[in-house]
């Protein structure tokens, strides 16, 4: 039994007990783990990633009648998508192999996540050892962020990694710390210098205000050697936000609006003037992410969250047995959910005007890039379903149709479509991406 999985779940219980409002004990988190293993979540071998052996059924058996039309109008632009990503957090979990690093990260080989999470550490000596990842990242077309859970003790109120606040005395020092991790791992694409500063823990932290994170950023968000993404609650509470940005300077220095969504289903910020990015959840640690009724619980959050207006959607651990890769560097079905976003939805894309929920259980967005049109559909339903789709502003001769389900992963045929309008069979529970050639 290792300390980070008795810390995990910790964690997990945690944040969990905070949503319902529930107290449990050090000794009974140690109690439960006494009877755990974490083989015991990790047994499911997935499928291929290429696997075409896979009936997609045919379009002209229709098995439902379409309640509602999803009416896609490509001139209608909303946000620029940064990506889909998921963290790596070298000191908790140990790195990614050169392989899975390609499993991660390769939109054609792998789950085609465009963005890494980093933490920064507390001690320079330790910055060195997040490069390898984040230039894999790149390599493939994506970027890398980093948030910081604690400043070094050095430069805190309490003298530990453990809660407390930044000195107002170290506010330069702390900013020089930032930066010297940026130029150490080759540029990041945002920095965050707290993570869940709203968020009372017993593990490395801090525990700031809104205002007082926004002070810090006041002072030397251009200082960070990165764009700020900030200020990262718990919960992407709102008021916590709008009391951050109401600090003029602070706003003027951030940006991207960040932040994670625990406890909170995603909603509209509003017009906040920046960027949104949800940096940070996991669906549930005890559960296999081969799950495939987890994975779709995962899929509809990455569609609630796109259809918030938020621009990235950013996974908890990429290598953990619940997570889209398994400690063996297998994808998972959370994998193959995150890759009909990841894989086709590249960095730059926008999303435009969609229906988002056409008929009962069916969830839809749509991105373009270019003359390019790509359209995500998450089916909760429990049979096929029959779903008609209208589209204006872009012209498309067809699609190449890739479809995930509990028993297959990206199966892929093709379609044509002419007029405007196509209507498509939704294999039941699934998730279908449809790209235009």
């Amino acid at each position: 039994m290792d300390w980070l999985i008795l810390y995990e779940l910790n964690v997990y219980l945690t944040k969990k007990n905070y949503m319902k409002k529930k107290l449990f004990s050090v000794f009974a988190i140690a109690l439960i783990m006494a009877g755990c293993s974490k083989n015991d979540i990790d047994n499911v071998k997935p499928q291929d990633l290429s696997d075409k052996n896979v009936n997609v059924q045919a379009d002209s058996s229709k098995k439902a009648t379409a309640e509602g039309n999803a009416s896609i109008d490509a001139s209608a632009v909303q946000q620029t998508i940064k990506g889909f990503g998921g963290a790596n957090i070298v000191a908790w979990t140990g790195d990614l192999t050169s392989a899975q690093r390609t499993t991660a990260f390769s939109p054609t080989n792998g789950i085609g996540l465009s963005i890494v999470r980093v933490r920064v550490p507390n001690s320079s000596s330790e910055f060195a050892a997040e490069k390898a990842t984040i230039d894999a990242c790149k390599s493939f077309g994506g970027s890398a962020i980093a948030s910081a859970w604690s400043a070094p003790a050095s430069m805190k109120t309490n003298g530990s990694i453990v809660g407390g606040k930044i000195n107002t005395g170290s506010y330069g020092a702390y900013a020089a710390h930032l930066s010297a991790f940026n130029s150490a791992v080759g540029g990041l694409a945002a920095i965050s210098p707290t993570n869940e500063p709203d968020y009372k823990v017993n593990y490395e932290s801090m525990e700031l205000t809104a205002s007082e994170v926004a002070d810090f950023v006041a002072a030397q968000g251009s200082n960070c050697g990165a764009p700020i993404m900030a200020p990262e609650p718990f919960q992407m509470n709102q008021s916590y936000i709008n009391t951050y940005l109401s600090n003029a300077t602070a706003k003027s220095k951030t940006s991207f609006v960040c932040g994670h969504i625990y406890g909170k289903t995603p909603y509209n910020l509003g017009n906040v003037g920046k960027p949104v990015w949800m940096t940070e959840h996991y669906t549930n640690s005890s559960i296999s992410g081969d799950d495939w009724a987890n994975a779709m619980n995962a899929a509809k959050e990455i569609h609630d969250c796109m259809n918030a207006g938020w621009s990235a959607y950013v996974w908890w651990y990429i290598r953990r047995s619940y997570g889209p890769m398994s400690e063996s560097g297998n994808i998972q079905k959370v994998g193959y959910v995150m890759a009909h976003y990841a894989r086709y939805v590249r960095p730059g894309y926008s999303k435009i005007s969609c229906t988002s929920n056409p008929t009962p259980g069916v969830y839809v967005t749509a991105y373009k890039s270019g003359s390019k049109l790509v359209i995500v559909i998450v089916n909760q339903n429990n049979a096929v379903t029959y779903q008609t789709f209208g589209y204006s502003g872009i012209s498309v001769s067809g699609f190449n149709r890739y479809v995930t389900t509990s028993t297959s992963n990206l199966a892929s045929n093709s379609l044509t479509v002419s007029g405007g309008n196509f209507g498509i069979n939704l294999a039941a529970s699934s998730v279908t991406t449809l790209v235009s050639n």
